[in-house]
């Protein structure tokens, strides 16, 4: 037993050696980030070049932590290293407690200033005016699809796309009535869409309350004690609400895609992905003919999602098309696709190229 506590005050004391190491390095490292701000003299923050950083991390990381794990410490020095020089303003979608909130922290950490927006519209208004340096918007859903005023908005906003954030989705049913007693369920539609079949059989009888985010249905259900929410983990501690049932949502591999929308793009990363709109000349064969130049240079297209024209001024009827494709357009054959593409196409926007989701 002597011999035991003996080792355990050894290895107590190893960690506080190398937890004065740690805090010696961070620091050295803030140091070097303050100096190379000074240097450049202008905005430190590129999606780039910390995208790079964290897939060396994976790949560096020995172990025992998980590669994301290492990725999420590495990415919180980061934050607040950028904090010294460079305080961020992130626009997401709010309140406090929502899915855009989590995924605003996953890309830019903890140290930036978050600003909750009441819409979709708003934070593509607070980026504009610049009011917040960037902006978190969700995009598509993998059970659920497009989120359509966010492709709207892309189409009609000069702001561009420099990150993306894939973020694992996760329901909880949270608030203060039992499962016999509940009478309604508040959530954003899409969560409610994505708990369909768990709600149609454990909640045949509640009503389901759409509304503006999971947020603030955990507000509501907070004041109404026959009501719950479908909400994150987040909500739940923000607004003191027991969770009644864990991860309800029909399917277990349910992830949201996020994009990050700024006054500028993102350089090439070495994994990257470039999104545009255009629309096909009206002529028998236009979608294979637009599209051609992207097989006949090996560009791979990971999405293709089609909407009606609006703001754009695109007759009844008109539709334009999202394309998602593999790499950067500074890449030689990206760019002479591209430039190919636009000779054919009626319309074209780039929306900008950025690095991939990182974990």
């Amino acid at each position: 037993m002597a011999d035991a506590e003996q080792e355990l005050q050894q290895l107590r004391t190893r960690i506080d050696a190398l937890d004065s190491e740690l805090l010696q390095l961070v620091n050295e490292r803030a140091t070097i980030a303050q100096r190379i701000g000074h240097i450049k003299q202008g905005a430190i923050y590129r999606p780039e070049r910390e995208a790079q950083v964290l897939r060396r991390v994976a790949q560096a990381n020995p172990g025992p932590l998980s590669a994301v794990a290492a990725q999420r410490i590495v990415r919180e020095v980061m934050s607040a290293c950028l904090a010294l020089e460079q305080p961020l303003n992130i626009a997401f979608l709010g309140p406090a407690g929502t899915y855009s909130e989590a995924a605003a922290v996953k890309h830019f950490g903890s140290a930036p200033t978050f600003l909750p927006c009441p819409s979709i519209d708003e934070i593509f208004r607070a980026v504009e005016s610049g009011t917040a340096d960037y902006g978190v918007v969700p995009v598509e859903n993998s059970t659920e699809g497009a989120i359509a005023r966010t492709l709207d908005l892309l189409l009609s906003s000069p702001l561009m796309i420099c990150g993306e954030i894939n973020l694992a989705i996760h329901h909880q049913l949270m608030g203060h009535a039992s499962l016999a007693a509940v009478t309604q369920v508040y959530s954003h539609a899409q969560s409610l869409a994505q708990c369909h079949a768990w709600l149609s059989h454990h909640l045949p009888n509640a009503a389901r309350v759409a509304v503006a985010s999971n947020a603030e249905a955990a507000q509501l259900a907070a004041q109404d004690k026959n009501a719950l929410a479908i909400a994150g983990e987040r909500a739940a501690e923000i607004y003191s609400l027991p969770v009644v049932a864990s991860n309800i949502e029909d399917d277990p591999s349910n992830t949201t895609r996020f994009l990050v929308i700024a006054a500028h793009g993102a350089g090439p990363s070495g994994n990257d992905r470039t999104s545009l709109i255009c629309s096909a000349k009206n002529q028998p064969g236009a979608i294979y003919h637009l599209l051609a130049p992207l097989a006949e240079k090996g560009v791979s297209m990971t999405r293709l999602e089609s909407r009606p024209a609006r703001g754009w001024g695109g007759k009844r009827w008109e539709y334009v098309f999202y394309l998602d494709i593999d790499g950067h357009q500074d890449d030689p054959l990206i760019a002479e696709a591209l430039t190919a593409l636009a000779q054919r196409a009626d319309f074209m926007k780039r929306l900008g190229s950025y690095p991939k989701a990182v974990y």
